[in-house]
């Protein structure tokens, strides 16, 4: 008795989060359909709407004083270019941390993780002065390979762990065979390792998709804007009024975030289980 008390408590507590969490959405998704004009709603009308309008989706997309499909392309190339780059360092870093035999090796890899002790704000002023005198403000190279909130630190540890599960005989039978290090990376270690893949590109994925504060300081001219910062321009726009078109400009920037998040949550679990087996 006392137990299945405790399974129901659990599932109330575990439901009652759930309904706190998707409650938001839910109000900014139906926000969305109403009238262009409609005020902001209430519980009481929420899912009834004097009609609902699909319409506010096109309208946002096909805004005639911003270049939103530009803001998407922009969105697009920074993302997969700083997750394809994480994912490029952080591989190889934990492979070197995980695999090579070097004097002070557990030393520097110490000193490389208190490196996530340190604010990503701290680091925007100096990258902010790297990237201009470079004369990377306003470009892709801009965008992504300075991009403060690279956590190469934290990629290269959830890697760095899975790493080590990997059984050692599989590297000394590449090695039989001609392979060098490098190969070995590419042939043995990642393969086995794409839960961990999966789960640092899209926590990379979803960082830098949401992310404003770098995008706002390393462009300037609204072609290069991405949809969290050019988005923001059309909420300025209709600031206090029309919320449902907010709310629409809001979805759209959400969404691809909850597709990824949907499609790679049963890695999540699985890539940090697996990278904590062995330290």
């Amino acid at each position: 008795m006392i137990r299945r008390l405790s399974i129901i408590i659990h599932y109330v507590v575990l439901a009652a989060i759930a309904v706190t969490t998707i409650t938001p959405f839910v109000w900014m998704v139906f926000t969305s359909l109403h009238p262009p004009s409609a005020q902001i709603p209430t519980m009481a009308n929420l899912f009834r709407p004097a009609g609902w309008h699909f319409s506010n989706y096109s309208y946002v997309l096909t805004f005639g004083e911003l270049p939103v499909w530009r803001f998407a392309v922009n969105s697009v190339v920074t993302t997969c270019g700083v997750v394809l780059f994480q994912l490029t360092l952080c591989s190889l870093a934990a492979y070197g941390f995980a695999r090579l035999h070097f004097r002070g090796r557990d030393a520097l890899f110490f000193v490389f993780l208190l490196t996530m002790m340190v604010p990503a704000q701290v680091l925007v002023v100096p990258l902010f002065a790297f990237v201009q005198r470079l004369g990377w403000l306003d470009t892709y190279a801009g965008l992504i390979i300075p991009y403060p909130y690279l956590s190469t630190a934290f990629g290269t540890f959830l890697l760095r762990q899975f790493f080590l599960t990997v059984p050692q005989s599989l590297d000394d039978a590449a090695r039989l065979d001609g392979c060098g290090e490098l190969r070995i990376l590419w042939h043995v270690i990642l393969p086995s390792a794409r839960p961990a893949l999966a789960t640092v590109g899209a926590f990379a994925f979803i960082w830098t998709w949401g992310d404003f504060y770098w995008p706002l300081l390393a462009t300037s001219s609204t072609s290069m804007r991405t949809l969290e910062v050019g988005l923001s321009v059309f909420s300025d726009a209709y600031s206090g009024t029309r919320w449902p078109l907010q709310m629409a400009a809001a979805v759209i920037v959400l969404t691809p975030v909850l597709i990824v998040f949907l499609a790679m949550q049963r890695f999540f679990v699985r890539g940090a289980t697996m990278s904590g087996i062995k330290g």
